[in-house]
């Protein structure tokens, strides 16, 4: 089985606008999707993706119910996608919202603290993480460098391990291997930390495989998910990299499957 934990759609009429403006800030990087749910599922299909999780994000607080809404729908009409939501720091109703996520039944939620302008050890997200460890709700972070904010990290690997102390029964999850770009940070601050998983999205384009199986001993492969950040790279990309760094077939296997089916209560 595979289970790719970090991939992105978008409404049909927004997709390719969204795809082009991403690509552009990115320095035109390329996607192999076309960013719908519908091309997606028919990608995971071809890449052999048995289960997908795609995360959403609130980049205005006005977004987060509609966000959420669309998320929910999409979750019960593929039988094999599971969604994360979202809500926005700043909107007044950030904490009601979280429990309509739970109710609505999407599997945990996304922040990207440089689009939505915060730290992640900001205290004014508090009652976000408080609020996510009572709903035993799972939180992922983009974590690292970006290129919407080149010159300011808002979820340094430091910043994440403050908050994973202070909510110890929060589950959070570090996207990008705890960094983008920043994986020295990340094995000094964040590897081994019990609450925290890390993904391996993006890791094939920017981790060296000597630091990414380094991490991975460290942290432990029970708290690593496969992941691709789709449509931005593709399974086999970061396959590559995981099958190069000579892991036994019991820590593969945790890491492309059996983590992430016991984060979604996969049987």
């Amino acid at each position: 089985m595979l289970i790719d934990f970090h991939m992105h759609v978008f409404p049909d009429h927004l997709s390719q606008k969204a795809l082009e403006k991403l690509s552009k800030t990115a320095g035109g990087i390329p996607y192999y999707t076309n960013g719908t749910v519908s091309d997606t599922a028919a990608k995971m299909k071809e890449w052999n993706v048995d289960y997908g999780v795609f995360m959403n994000i609130a980049t205005s607080p006005k977004q987060q119910a509609s966000i959420n809404s669309w998320a929910s729908a999409v979750q019960k009409e593929y039988g094999n996608i599971f969604c994360f939501g979202s809500v926005h720091p700043d909107a007044e109703d950030c904490v009601d919202e979280l429990y309509r996520i739970k109710e609505l039944g999407l599997k945990g939620v996304k922040l990207h603290p440089d689009y939505q302008n915060f730290f992640v050890d900001d205290e004014r997200v508090y009652p976000i993480y408080d609020t996510l460890s009572r709903l035993q709700l799972p939180i992922l972070f983009h974590a690292g460098y970006d290129a919407v904010s080149p010159t300011m990290i808002h979820g340094p690997s430091k910043g994440i391990a403050r908050v994973a102390e202070m909510f110890p029964r929060l589950t959070i999850i570090a996207a990008h291997m705890g960094g983008l770009n920043r994986y020295d940070d990340t094995e000094e601050y964040l590897a081994g930390q019990s609450n925290v998983y890390l993904d391996t999205s993006m890791s094939a384009s920017y981790c060296k495989p000597e630091q990414f199986k380094r991490i991975i001993k460290k942290h432990g492969a029970d708290k690593i998910l496969f992941a691709t950040d789709c449509p931005w790279n593709r399974p086999a990309d970061e396959l590559s990299l995981i099958d190069s760094i000579g892991l036994g077939d019991t820590e593969r296997n945790q890491i492309l499957y059996a983590n992430a089916a016991k984060l979604l209560g996969i049987e």
